[in-house]
């Protein structure tokens, strides 16, 4: 088994600068991953965080695609991206823009999800929830999920 993925969800806060905590469980992945911090980007109304490692990958990938809406996407993933380092607290500051965007305020929930962890608002996760709880009716995503083997 992969030790340096990202699993797990934990409920926090963001304070008012905000700062949250890293995960104890996510801490070596993301040093392990090229740093002491993360880039965080903005999708699907909710933050993705990766190692720096990861990140070089996505890039390479993302510059190899040279059509036009693989452009307009370089420029919104990659352009709204943030370095983020982790401070002596084990904190990472998420820029305002970022927290605007994912609508941070209090309460959040950091998910892991693999090769990236993701940082919702509490509201929002709920809401996501919700929407995997209406994909789970339909047969061609059950049928889906059961080709994984599970």
């Amino acid at each position: 088994m992969e030790s340096r993925l990202f699993r797990g969800t934990s409920f926090h806060t963001i304070d008012a600068k905000g700062r949250i905590i890293i995960p104890a469980r996510f801490r070596n992945t993301i040093t392990a991953g090229g740093g002491e911090g993360v880039m965080i980007s903005g999708m699907d109304s909710g933050l993705f965080a990766y190692t720096f490692d990861e990140w070089g990958r996505i890039e390479a990938r993302v510059l190899a695609e040279k059509s036009d809406s693989m452009r307009r996407f370089r420029r919104v993933f990659i352009g709204g991206a943030f370095e983020c380092a982790i401070d002596k607290q084990v904190r990472v500051l998420v820029p305002p823009t970022l927290r605007q965007y994912a609508e941070l305020d209090k309460e959040i929930v950091i998910v892991g999800v693999l090769d990236h962890f993701e940082i919702w608002s509490k509201e929002r996760w709920e809401y996501e929830q919700g929407l995997m709880e209406q994909d789970m009716k339909k047969e061609d995503v059950r049928n889906e999920i059961a080709k994984l083997g599970l």
